[in-house]
């Protein structure tokens, strides 16, 4: 225990026991005002029970720390706290009465519930009174401090008043709440923690003017796309900057505060709902087991990490082939979670020596395989590598984690396998034939996952931009019309969670992405979220189709081939299988046209293992 917190324990010790020594003395005091005792035999029969109370005072505290009262935070202690703090105060006034009534020479119950009452009074008043002190403080140093901004906040529900709460009570974010506005009619005229509530979404360019506001902070979390656009667009008609308050996913592992608050992005124009994920069920084969996540230094592989280690694994082992993706995720895991038992292992899914000694030292029982070469461009220029990372690669870690008995091995897929026009969605649709191939002889659990595209990961086109707006533009698109599915790296991770409770092996499971998004309109609200003009401060220039890329990514679902599940947005797609002995003869006849390095007989090869796959763009 640090110094500080003993410290703080041994003063509240220290005040307690006073203070039930006073409230004893004011009872006595009290008991006998009424039969004209003086206060020299009040103090001579307090002396003479001065042992009886010492005793007293040991049952209390003794509650007291029973209730926790000694190991709150009294700075920011909320009506749960008092609540206890009455209950222990009871709890020990019960005690000490059944105790009194056994004792001859006892003190009058009279005294002792009266004291009880004052104790009640003294004890958890002086803690309260502690957080009105800080609060007080607090509030003053916002006052005078030149530096502070001034807030507004949309939305007058529990979020906003947790937002306003938290810059009352810490001077050190530098924020005053001065106004809300909520859509909510009933709420206009009405005080969210002495703010008041002074008018709706509309209001907000003429509040943010008159009042004055340097800050905008959006507390709405359940927020549709059409709303959250609107309130944006009167927000961007000031000039103050806009925050955002995460949804309860991002905020749900740990306490509140100031720092979650983040810039409003163009990921938060997506307008999703929720995921409501099933955490038994994915508790059921990740809680108390030893989980390898290959890839797991890249966006999709580190936050896997992040959502796996929630659920408390016995071991989580990240491999990868770049260190500084690695040592970074491993960093920000241990800061997350001080006592995680963590393996950060650098090494190639390619390297078979390597992969069995990591399957034979450390016994995966789980395995999330998303390491692989996805940015398509490049594989339209190295097509060999392609295949031998993506393809070689995924059927080494698969054939591995069949001998070593793995119990489910999850493949991370992608759109671009649905009918290929470029080397890397061909070789991850191989990727997806091996996971059903090896399924059918394996005692091993393969599935697949598979999703388009997600907004903030290496290879997406949001991070390009950012730095293209950044630089002052032009931001470079490919074509007017191109369109994508888009899913956030979080709401990717977990449904991909969630789909392996579902699994029974030789599934590919397909995540429904929701409604294309086009990329034009993309590039243009990230330019205004950036506070710019489109086409006026930032230029959009139109440069063509890029080698293997299509104009229109096919839909991931095909309502006649798909399988429902438990989840509203998972479904299972069904496709043919080849024998595992057949599939690998093909791969191996693929990795002969690799070590020949003949592109155009590489292509035929690849068209024979994937019918479905056409050169070029569409």
């Amino acid at each position: 225990m640090r110094a500080n917190k003993r410290t703080q324990i041994t003063i509240l010790l220290f005040m307690d026991s006073f203070l039930i020594h006073v409230a004893y003395f004011l009872a006595l005091c009290f008991r006998f005002k009424f039969i004209n005792v003086n206060m020299k035999e009040i103090i001579n029969s307090y002396s003479e029970n001065f042992l009886r109370i010492c005793g007293i005072v040991l049952i209390y505290i003794f509650l007291f720390a029973i209730y926790k009262q000694y190991r709150s935070i009294w700075t920011i202690a909320s009506i749960e706290e008092f609540s206890l703090g009455v209950l222990a105060t009871i709890s020990a006034l019960f005690i000490v009465v059944v105790l009194s009534l056994l004792d001859e020479n006892r003190i009058p119950i009279m005294v002792t519930v009266m004291a009880g009452v004052i104790i009640i009074l003294e004890c958890n008043g002086m803690r309260i009174g502690l957080r009105i002190v800080k609060r007080i403080f607090s509030y003053l140093k916002i006052e005078r401090d030149v530096d502070v901004k001034r807030v507004l906040v949309v939305g007058a529900g529990s979020a906003g008043s947790m937002v306003i709460n938290e810059c009352k009570k810490n001077s050190k974010w530098k924020k005053k709440i001065i106004v809300l506005v909520d859509d909510n009619k009933e709420k206009l005229g009405t005080f969210v923690a002495g703010i008041k509530v002074e008018g709706n979404r509309e209001m907000i360019p003429e509040l943010v003017k008159t009042k004055n506001i340097q800050e905008i902070i959006i507390t709405i979390s359940l927020l549709k796309e059409k709303d959250l656009k609107e309130i944006i667009y009167y927000c961007k008609k000031t000039s103050a900057q806009i925050k955002i308050m995460p949804g309860v996913s991002e905020i749900i592992d740990g306490k509140f505060n100031l720092s979650k608050i983040r810039d409003v992005d163009v990921e938060d124009l997506l307008g999703r709902e929720p995921i409501e994920l099933d955490l038994d069920g994915i508790a059921d084969y990740i809680e108390d087991k030893v989980i390898l996540v290959t890839g797991g230094g890249g966006s999709i592989g580190s936050e896997l990490c992040r959502q796996i280690v929630k659920f408390n694994p016995r071991e989580l082992i990240i491999l990868d082939i770049y260190e500084n993706n690695a040592y970074n995720i491993q960093n920000e895991l241990l800061e997350y979670k001080e006592d995680l038992n963590l393996k950060t292992l650098i090494g190639s899914v390619r390297d078979r020596e390597r992969l069995r000694y990591i399957y034979s030292k450390y016994k995966p029982q789980v395995i999330f395989h998303a390491a692989a070469h996805k940015h398509v461009p490049l594989m339209e220029e190295n097509p060999t590598e392609a295949i031998k990372n993506n393809v070689i690669g995924t059927l080494n870690v698969a054939e591995f984690a069949s001998e070593f008995k793995v119990e489910k091995f999850i493949l991370i897929s992608t759109d671009k396998a649905v009918n290929p026009t470029n080397i890397m969605g061909a070789t991850k649709r191989i990727c997806e034939m091996i996971i059903q191939a090896i399924d059918e002889e394996s005692e091993t659990e393969f599935v697949a996952v598979r999703f388009g595209n997600v907004l903030g990961s290496n290879g997406s086109v949001v991070p390009l931009f950012k730095r293209q707006i950044a630089k002052g533009g032009p931001i470079t698109l490919t074509h007017m019309d191109i369109t994508r599915y888009f899913m956030t790296i979080p709401e990717a991770s977990q449904l991909v969670l969630q789909a392996v409770d579902y699994a029974k092996g030789g599934e590919i499971f397909v995540l429904d992405m929701g409604s294309p998004v086009k990329i034009y309109d993309l590039a243009e609200n990230l330019i205004r979220l950036s506070g710019y003009e489109p086409g006026k401060d930032i230029k959009l220039n139109i440069i063509g189709l890029r080698p293997g890329e299509k104009l229109y990514e096919e839909l991931l679902m095909k309502e006649e081939g798909l399988i429902n599940t438990e989840h509203e947005r998972i479904f299972i797609e069904k496709l043919s299988t080849v024998s595992f002995k057949v599939l690998k003869g093909q791969i191996n006849e693929l990795m002969d046209t690799v070590i020949v390095g003949n592109e155009d007989m590489l292509r035929v090869k690849l068209k024979e293992l994937v019918p479905g796959y056409k050169r070029g763009n569409n």
